[in-house]
């Protein structure tokens, strides 16, 4: 096989994701015994679960400037070392304090990674199969889910198991980091700093199929027609691309994913699973379906395209969220049964998001913008992924409690079906299409 050195980078590279997945998923069943141990309020709850978030905003815009200074691989080996030492630090944590300036730390680690993991793959992807590696990232995340909840599961009846939970974050930080050691940068990076030599052969080796000179002349010629400029310049034709990284985030967190991910055993019990194991072991089906449909997007989205998996996986979820408000709306009627209504809808909902907006969101940010300032608006927009997950999460519970379930889910599925105006009119089709003339299209339709 010609690209088996690029499946083998790729491949190690999205590992990465593991580490968002897994921090994401095995938070909702460690805070069910967290608040066991110290006894919080809905605002605390939920600023525990979102203190992540913070240090990955942060994480996430800081890392624009570092992974164009020092290179992408370099950044995320030290990421992996940060969640590393961050888990550790939150399995021992002896106050709820200290436990959310540990999660701060490893949110920084999780903000780095999920901006620059997609970079990497965007940047030694052929255009024909882009999609589908950028896609591995996702996929890492759904893995790193579903571990979660199995680990919550098999842990959950053990003694202040939560720290268990949280400590088993070390796994896939050392597999990212002996992954990653061994790599080399991108093309593109290696260029950007001069280093064609170093270009040439990692193309060679990632692409042997094309000609390297070319493609480094190619990556050049944008480069450095920007660079003969005295300063840079923000132009107007960089502004949709913008509105389409941020708008995108709003999106994906607005159209409610993490609140199922991180409170998915919260609300089984609102919904009748009376016990924590029970709600726990409900998860888990959401986590198989999430890693499983993830595939559909992997093998669909350089085929189909983008967008019209997005109206797909749009139109899926909020109908899903309607029959999810639904059920808590006619809970009493209902009876017995809404809890396995509730399980149904939030699994189909994971289904069509999985194979939609969670790979295809990360595909089109490490698309749309310049090469010359990628790594900065890619980090703006995660920035902004990780500040609407913040808002959406602290306000999560106490909206639950002030206005209601019904009226909460429905918010999500109204907010679903309005998005898809959004991916109408603003989002391009960019499969099949380089990432150099995804640029120069931007710059002819000024």
């Amino acid at each position: 096989m010609k690209n088996l050195s690029l499946y083998i980078v790729a491949f190690f590279v999205a590992l990465g994701g593991l580490l968002s997945g897994f921090d994401t998923g095995v938070i909702s069943g460690a805070l069910l015994y967290i608040n066991n141990d110290w006894h919080m309020n809905e605002f605390m709850q939920g600023f525990l679960v979102s203190s992540v978030l913070i240090g990955a905003a942060i994480g996430a815009i800081l890392n624009g400037r570092l992974a164009d200074l020092f290179g992408r691989q370099k950044i995320i080996f030290i990421t992996a070392l940060i969640f590393f030492f961050g888990s550790i630090l939150c399995s021992i944590a002896p106050n709820v304090y200290v436990l959310m300036i540990s999660r701060f730390m490893v949110g920084f680690a999780i903000g780095v990674i999920t901006f620059c993991a997609p970079l990497y793959l965007s940047e030694i992807s052929p255009e024909k199969i882009r999609g589908a590696l950028v896609s591995l990232f996702q996929l890492a995340i759904t893995m790193g889910i579903l571990f979660s909840y199995l680990t919550n599961a098999y842990i959950a009846s053990e003694f202040q198991s939560w720290r268990l939970m949280l400590l088993v974050g070390v796994i896939p930080a050392v597999v990212l980091a002996f992954g990653i050691y061994f790599m080399p940068d991108t093309p593109r990076w290696y260029v950007l700093k001069g280093r064609f030599e170093e270009a040439k052969e990692t193309l060679n080796k990632l692409q042997p199929d094309i000609d390297a000179d070319i493609e480094i002349e190619n990556i050049k010629s944008l480069i450095f027609k920007e660079e003969k400029k005295e300063k840079f310049v923000f132009k107007k034709w960089m502004l949709l691309p913008l509105i389409i990284g941020v708008g995108g985030m709003f999106v994906q967190q607005w159209t409610g994913i993490n609140t199922i991910i991180y409170y998915a055993p919260t609300i089984l019990k609102y919904a009748g699973f009376n016990d924590n194991l029970s709600a726990i072991y409900a998860t888990i089906g959401i986590g198989v379906v999430n890693f499983l449909m993830t595939f559909v997007a992997i093998f669909s989205t350089d085929k189909i395209g983008r967008k019209p998996l997005l109206y797909i996986g749009l139109t899926g979820m909020g109908l899903c969220l309607l029959l999810l408000s639904l059920t808590f709306g006619f809970s009493c009627k209902l009876g017995e049964y809404s809890k396995y209504y509730a399980l149904i809808s939030t699994v189909s909902y994971i289904m069509f998001f999985a194979c939609s907006l969670g790979p295809v969101i990360f595909i089109l940010i490490s698309e749309v913008f310049p090469l010359r300032i990628r790594g900065v608006l890619m980090s703006v927009s995660v920035m902004a992924n990780f500040i609407f997950n913040f808002t959406v999460s602290i306000s999560f519970l106490p909206m639950l409690k002030y206005l209601g379930e019904f009226n909460t889910f429905m918010l999500f599925s109204a907010l679903s079906f309005l998005s898809i105006i959004f991916v109408k009119f603003v989002i391009p089709e960019t499969k099949g299409v380089s990432l150099e003339d995804i640029e120069r299209n931007w710059q002819k339709n000024v």
